[in-house]
């Protein structure tokens, strides 16, 4: 089987390709797998480095844009799962143009070239925001999309992109909406390797607002696993979400992020609120639980130690992207 992985040296998307190199996934252990990235800000070669040397593994730096590229590399590829987007929210309140071209422009871009190919799968990796917020009880996947920033507007745009292709040209396409990720090799420009580095140099951390924000937390692990369940036996046409199950302020976030690295709450350094700021995510994971199995194995507890140990063994990693920033929650 031939895979081609957009996005493939970013935080999401290199997990996944190191777990189709390391065997982590049955029976795609013999897996020819092309890997498409830009290699903008986000993305990293380092994070492909443990199976940089793999026989398998086909790296090509390019747009998801570039029909050229797109079309050369499409043919013979049995299944697609493209992460490839900008997603960080406060860069596309600042200025969204990117996340139209990259998520809207790419995307169509990538799904032209899988229907003229005729590939078997094509998997679009997509997120909770598109929703909007929820005050109470959780999304399910026939719920309207009512996005609020840019990046949210720009996946909604792509998600119903990618579900008409399967509509109109029989495109065997799914959507997985996930959870907030965390987890080893994320740019520092996220809550939880920005908050654990600046712990870690004895900086303080910049807390939106009053902090009582809420995510569902899943460690990249699990998502990787439950996308590789929708690429092997998800239904076309169909959207699954990917959750880790644990909900959390981003105020309680922080006070476990600040025990975990020994400050106290003098670290903490209240910043003016994100414009359009989502209160609450939360997906309903039944359908992906039921129909595939999926469930996630990370506890959060030890997801999160385990990151906050990584980032503090890794710091040969970070330093050199380290941004100062607020991060996206």
């Amino acid at each position: 089987m031939r895979i081609l992985v957009t996005g493939g040296a970013g935080f999401i998307g290199s997990h996944f390709v190191r777990g189709i190199l390391s065997g982590v996934y049955p029976y795609w252990e013999n897996t020819q797998t092309l890997v498409l990235d830009k290699l903008t800000y986000a993305g990293n070669l380092d994070n492909l480095a443990p199976v940089a040397n793999q026989r398998n593994l086909t790296f090509v730096q390019g747009d998801i844009c570039d029909p050229v590229i797109v079309d050369k590399l499409m043919r013979d590829v049995n299944l697609v799962v493209h992460f490839a987007a900008e997603t960080h929210v406060d860069r596309s309140i600042a200025d969204a143009s990117e996340f139209v071209r990259t998520n809207v422009q790419g995307t169509f871009t990538l799904l032209e070239a899988a229907a003229r190919a005729g590939v078997d799968r094509f998997v679009h990796v997509s997120t909770d925001e598109v929703y909007g917020s929820i005050e109470h009880g959780a999304w399910a996947e026939d719920q309207p999309l009512s996005p609020n920033s840019p990046y949210a507007a720009s996946k909604a745009s792509s998600d119903h992109l990618a579900l008409a292709f399967h509509r109109t040209h029989g495109l065997p396409v799914s959507v997985t909406r996930c959870s907030n990720n965390y987890g080893p090799y994320q740019h520092t420009e996220k809550l939880i390797p920005l908050f654990a580095t600046n712990l870690l140099d004895g900086l303080t951390v910049p807390l939106y607002g009053d902090g009582r924000n809420s995510r569902d937390w899943l460690h990249v692990d699990d998502h990787c696993r439950g996308i590789q369940l929708v690429a092997s036996k998800g239904r076309a046409g169909d959207i699954y979400h990917i959750g880790g199950g644990t909900e959390l302020t981003n105020a309680t976030l922080t006070g476990q992020l600040l025990d975990i690295c020994g400050a106290d709450a003098s670290a903490v350094r209240r910043v003016p609120d994100r414009k359009g700021h989502d209160l609450r995510y939360c997906l309903d994971i039944s359908k992906i639980s039921t129909e595939l199995g999926y469930f996630p194995r990370i506890s959060f507890s030890d997801g999160l130690a385990d990151t906050v140990e990584w980032y503090r063994t890794h710091r040969d990693w970070w330093e050199p992207r380290k941004v100062s920033t607020t991060a996206t929650t």
